[in-house]
């Protein structure tokens, strides 16, 4: 199968006091390389949990999750750890820096987890910085930045381990759409000339329309594609 994820009838429930609340439901969807994928849907309608399942951050509770090949719900959870470190990088609406480091330092610290070769993190981190219009801020403090800024500081951390993937939920809900648009841009060209795969979740209709792929969901439920 060419497709970079799959998935095959997954299911995921939460309890909520005695009751048990079906989440997602027999969800079977493919995901291309090299593409922009956008979940859509409202408020509540599965799209971080699904994020969360695609991305190896949680386990179905029933259905077959692959990636790049690996049936990824048959691992344990070193080997998890394993395939999200090396392979996927993340974009959340809460930027998650380090409010004392500078922008460099939050995306070298990010090799330093990730395991990068000592000798090319700075270059990497000065690139990564770069490619996302901030080698002039690159020495600034998070709180000196904007909130665009941040957001595109979180981009070149996610990218700069080289990761096949990267999964963003909701990462432009918080920035103005002139900014938002920015940030879609930058995922574009990351698509486009450098072959990562995106996955991300949007309801802003404008944000939706430059996606490759669009999956929307409903009650749990892919509605239409």
């Amino acid at each position: 199968m060419d497709s970079l994820i799959w998935t095959d009838n997954v299911n995921r429930y939460f309890k909520s006091g005695t009751e048990k609340l079906h989440v997602l439901k027999d969800i079977s969807i493919s995901i291309e390389p090299k593409s922009l994928t956008i979940l859509k849907g409202r408020s509540g309608s599965g799209k971080t949990t699904l994020i969360n399942l695609l991305s190896v951050l949680d386990r179905p509770d029933s259905g077959e999750i692959f990636f790049d090949g690996i049936k990824v719900t048959a691992l344990n959870e070193r080997e998890r750890d394993k395939v999200r470190r090396s392979n996927m990088g993340f974009v959340f609406q809460a930027v998650s820096l380090i409010s004392l480091m500078s922008a460099y330092e939050n995306v070298e610290f990010g090799l330093r987890v990730a395991g990068f070769d000592t000798s090319k993190r700075q270059k990497r981190a000065e690139e990564c910085l770069n490619l996302v219009g901030l080698q002039k801020r690159m020495n600034h403090r998070v709180h000196e930045l904007s909130g665009g800024e941040q957001q595109r500081v979180a981009i070149a951390r996610a990218i700069a381990h080289k990761p096949k993937v990267i999964f963003a939920d909701e990462p432009t809900a918080e920035l103005d759409s002139h900014m938002g648009l920015q940030i879609m841009k930058l995922f574009k060209d990351l698509v486009t000339n450098d072959g990562i795969t995106v996955v991300m979740s949007s309801h802003d209709p404008n944000i939706i329309e430059l996606a490759n792929h669009v999956y929307s969901l409903q009650d749990g439920e892919i509605v239409n594609e």
